[in-house]
């Protein structure tokens, strides 16, 4: 079985964010060969920008770790029921660089927010601002981690045994779909 690579976005920027331990958590059940945390900290999309510097150094390191990733996991609160504004952002930007890095990448989704529906409302945005790109969505398990504040351990593992469950199945449909199991 190869391990791979598995790419990690967190729509979230606090370094102790529940989101960021569900994605490192995420990434620990994947079980990756290499695990790349990107760093979404990019200007504000802004189309002089772009006319006047090109695309940033950032924007296109991000697009190279997509288009070499054989997995991705994209992970974010719920903001105002939507995904945040610094994923929102990071996508933008991304869609600004030539060749579609996204095309056809594995691509599973979670979420976690301090609400009863885990961040269920930012999911259908993510999903939503992803399509354009045509990766390879997975359908679910579906990852919501409701009361997130609560669902982490000292060592950042989840401690409900169904949200624990949940991840790995995903994690393995992940690892199908990127040809790794």
């Amino acid at each position: 079985m190869s391990s791979g690579t598995l790419l990690g976005i967190c729509g979230s920027l606090r370094a102790a964010s529940t989101n960021r331990k569900l994605m490192l958590e995420a990434a620990r059940v994947f079980d990756p060969a290499t695990f790349i945390d990107a760093d979404i900290r990019l200007p504000l999309y802004d189309g002089d920008l772009e006319d006047a510097e090109g695309v940033p150094q950032a924007v296109t390191t991000l697009a190279g770790q997509i288009a070499a990733a054989d997995a991705i996991i994209v992970v974010g609160p719920e903001y105002n029921k939507a995904l945040s504004g610094v994923l929102k952002n990071a996508l933008d930007w991304v869609s600004r660089v030539k060749g579609g890095p996204w095309r056809d990448k594995p691509v599973a989704i979670l979420s976690a927010a301090a609400g009863r529906a885990g961040g269920e409302r930012s999911q259908m945005t993510m999903r939503h601002a992803l399509t354009p790109f045509r990766p390879r969505l997975l359908t679910g398990p579906e990852v919501f981690i409701a009361n997130s504040g609560n669902a982490f351990d000292e060592a950042g593992h989840l401690t409900d045994e169904f949200a624990v469950k949940l991840v790995g199945e995903l994690m393995e449909e992940l690892r199908k779909a990127a040809g790794l199991s």
